[in-house]
């Protein structure tokens, strides 16, 4: 690192479990975040102002008014710009010392088949099961961990899957079916403080597994009641029947 580094990233150097090996492992770093929407802008903003060096954002929708609520990555004069474009260019004006890429196209298996595997991390935050599935897939199969997020309503919940131990879950393993008829926000609301708290959690987790300290959620699904403000935690096991980590 050079002085700047050493003086922007000061905080996390401080930090005993961090120390400048941990701060030199995050500017090493290629993390995937899938989805710039409520969860991936604050996932994004903090990996960012963290030193990440290398993000990928990955997402083909652009800036909508309705967006702007909860999506603290845009603004305003963002409107029908990509939203790949608009947290890049956020991101960058907080801290120009990384590098950015943009992917502004639908996620298939093909594409995942070859951008997972550059990368040390991937932070899902898409608001689909399609894509969810698709990435954790992906993840298992190049053995990547894989940062999970979800929030509607008053709820949201948290969870990191190992991606290289054949013996924790997968995401998959959590939801088994194919969940066609999952609720989305746009059909029943979010409060916007939610997704910031369970993006600003997972990108805590993202920080913690490319640092290589702490206790990540691995084998651990954290449940957010907004309403009564409580958490829950259920140990998650594997499925022997999955259909992605069982073979």
């Amino acid at each position: 690192m050079n002085e700047e580094q050493r003086d922007r990233y000061s905080r996390h150097i401080n930090l005993q479990d961090i120390g400048a090996t941990g701060q030199q492992k995050l500017l090493d770093s290629t993390a995937l975040i899938v989805g710039l929407g409520g969860l991936g802008s604050p996932v994004a903003m903090y990996l960012a102002a963290a030193g990440v060096g290398h993000l990928i954002f990955a997402d083909f929708d652009a800036v909508e008014l309705s967006n702007l609520q909860r999506q603290v990555a845009h603004r305003t004069d963002a409107i029908g710009e990509l939203k790949t474009h608009s947290a890049r260019d956020t991101c960058l004006a907080m801290n120009p010392d990384i590098k950015i890429e943009t992917i502004d196209e639908v996620l298939d298996e093909e594409s995942l088949s070859t951008l997972v595997p550059r990368c040390d991390i991937v932070i899902e935050g898409s608001d689909n099961f399609p894509t969810r599935f698709a990435v954790n897939e992906a993840c298992v199969k190049h053995k990547v961990p894989l940062v999970s997020g979800a929030a509607i309503r008053f709820d949201g919940q948290i969870s990191v899957f190992m991606g290289h131990d054949k013996e924790q879950p997968c995401y998959r393993c959590l939801y088994g079916g194919d969940s066609d008829s999952a609720e989305t926000c746009a059909q029943t609301g979010v409060l916007s403080p939610i997704v910031g708290i369970v993006g600003t959690i997972q990108a805590t987790e993202a920080i913690k597994v490319l640092a290589d300290f702490g206790n990540p959620l691995y084998g651990r699904l954290l449940l957010l009641d907004g309403l009564a403000m409580q958490w829950n935690e259920i140990e998650l096991r594997k499925n022997p029947n999955c259909p992605v980590c069982s073979t």
